[in-house]
């Protein structure tokens, strides 16, 4: 038996099936509650209970406090429903609402996606998780002070690893230790989620995620989040790379295609090779957008990869009628830059 969950103040409702905690249910839903650890252990995601009644699997969540449980408060990331509930919590709308964290992790496993792409699984500390909105970004802190980041590309509800995409940069120090020398158990220091890039999921109209690249990382974490709340709103995909061997997890997206039709899928290559043998989309990706919808005024669109791209895009894009305002992008800067970005740097 489910049960529902009204929160205040915003009004919103959402059910919980039976043996789901309230902020698995929440999150499943598309609904972003505070939360931090998911173990019961740090208190971010703390709630006033106003009505009804929880369990706890074992014993009470240590970072209950008894005069928190006098209050009333709860831990949703650890309660179990047992009636219909009534909470008291603030929800996570905007990237300004989310916590960034300085943190250690461990590298989990290094496994490399094309001859200069390797992604990169990061392991938190068990009692801790890194709270963010699908498109946002983390840096990597460098130990002479520099950083180095890079777009998540794991989606939120996923988050048991933190999922990056590098690319080898020509003459990039932290890149080439990625390919060359790091190990699975090696140790990073990272701090996030950064940027305002992410997917307003609360919007009607359908949308275009365009990449160039990496750009696919954060891209990826989008749409797996659009399919994780049952998004039914159209969803089609651009990804410019040069040639055939730069696309990379092509079986997940065809994977996409098969299960979720409200999602489309174009790949372009600017340079395709002789044994390429490619018959679909070729030249800029920007131009396969423009002939696919020469109208863009009821659209959402989203783009990640070099600044050229960006910047063209936005000048191309507007022409074809696509207000400033329903059009999200992030540019992946090369360079000594401080916030040198996503799949974005050295």
């Amino acid at each position: 038996m489910s049960f529902q969950v009204h929160l205040k103040p915003s009004g919103r409702s959402f059910n919980v099936e039976p043996g789901e905690s309230v902020l698995t249910a929440a999150l499943r839903q598309g609904l972003v509650l505070p939360y931090g650890c998911r173990s019961g252990a740090c208190g971010s995601c703390m709630a006033k209970l106003l009505a009804g009644r929880i369990r706890y699997e074992g014993d009470t969540p240590p970072a209950l406090e008894p005069s928190d449980i006098e209050a009333g408060k709860i831990l949703v990331c650890q309660a179990l429903p047992l009636t219909d509930l009534s909470l008291e919590t603030r929800e996570i709308s905007a990237a300004a609402d989310v916590e960034i964290k300085n943190l250690p992790a461990r590298v989990e496993d290094i496994q490399p996606l094309t001859h200069d792409i390797m992604r990169l699984r990061l392991k938190l500390p068990a009692s801790e998780r890194l709270q963010f909105l699908a498109g946002q970004y983390l840096e990597i802190l460098l130990k002479d002070g520099r950083r180095r980041g890079f777009s998540i590309a794991n989606p939120p509800h996923d988050d048991a690893y933190i999922e990056l995409h590098i690319r080898l940069i020509p003459g990039g120090e932290f890149t080439h230790y990625v390919f060359e020398q790091m190990k699975p158990k090696s140790m990073l220091r990272l701090e996030g989620p950064l940027g305002s890039y992410y997917l307003r999921d609360e919007s009607p109209r359908p949308v275009i995620l365009l990449g160039g690249g990496t750009g696919f990382a954060p891209l990826k974490s989008m749409l797996e989040h659009a399919f994780h709340i049952g998004s039914d709103h159209p969803l089609h995909l651009f990804w410019g790379v040069r040639a055939k061997r730069d696309l990379y997890m092509q079986e997940l997206i065809q994977g996409w295609l098969a299960e979720h039709p409200n999602f489309r899928y174009t790949p372009v290559l600017s340079e395709p090779e002789a044994d390429d043998q490619w018959s679909g989309e070729t030249g800029l990706v920007l131009d396969a957008v423009a002939r696919t919808y020469p109208n863009l005024h009821d659209f959402d669109v989203y783009m990640s990869g070099p600044p050229a791209m960006c910047d063209a895009g936005r000048e191309q894009f507007l022409k074809l009628g696509l207000p400033a305002e329903q059009m999200f992008s992030d540019a992946f800067e090369f360079g000594a830059d401080v916030r040198e970005k996503a799949a974005k740097s050295d």
